[in-house]
């Protein structure tokens, strides 16, 4: 049937906060955050790309766990820019975080849709984020590393994550937390690395 397009939006919205309320660290985060506006990314390109690298590392072997999709977030100040990637998808050297892989080699993005910042939110800021479906593939723990000779992509792995991941408490500090929340993902193909890795896919913008 027909919906009107402001009972489609809000349904749209309602998805949107239910996806982002499900994906927080800190249970406080509930009630701190209030979502205004979801812009639904339609990039046909993007799906069948995702769908594309699922089928290829499900002929590889991947396991149905290796190959679901979840969500993963950014964050950005300024609506241009969340635009942009909505448009041309989350590149290389777009990262000024280098302690999970080299940001020329991969992308980073935030596994939990309240720690996108290494500073905290305070009362009033406000931000454009773009959630996007993820398939992590194989995934690898690494320590971080804050040198500047940065770790490579992992042979056979398409996903960083650092070593003390599963211990981030909200109790940590902010930037800890969300250095410890990232996901480093990267797409390797003849020793060279994908400009835009197809496994992130933009879903929403709000």
């Amino acid at each position: 049937g027909f919906r009107p397009e402001s009972e489609e939006l809000s349904s749209l919205l309602q998805t949107a906060v239910s996806v982002l309320q499900g994906s927080y660290l800190d249970s406080a985060s509930q009630g701190s955050f209030q979502y205004s506006q979801a812009i639904l990314v339609e990039n046909a390109g993007f799906v069948s790309e995702l769908k594309a690298f699922a089928q290829v590392k499900e002929a590889a072997g991947y396991s149905q766990e290796e190959l679901e999709e979840t969500f993963a977030f950014l964050l950005f100040d300024n609506e241009e820019e969340a635009k942009e990637v909505c448009r041309r998808g989350l590149r290389v050297n777009s990262s000024s975080i280098s302690t999970l892989g080299d940001p020329a080699k991969g992308v980073y993005i935030s596994k939990y849709a309240d720690c996108l910042h290494p500073r905290p939110w305070y009362h009033g800021k406000s931000g454009y984020i773009v959630i996007c479906k993820l398939i992590k593939g194989k995934v690898k723990v690494v320590s971080e590393n804050y040198t500047t000779s940065y770790t490579c992509p992992s042979p056979g792995y398409d996903c960083h994550v650092a070593a003390g991941r599963n211990n981030v408490a909200s109790k940590t500090n902010p930037y800890q937390a969300f250095m410890q929340s990232q996901y480093y993902v990267y797409e390797v193909s003849d020793g060279r690395s994908a400009e835009r890795p197809r496994q992130i896919c933009p879903y929403v913008l709000i």
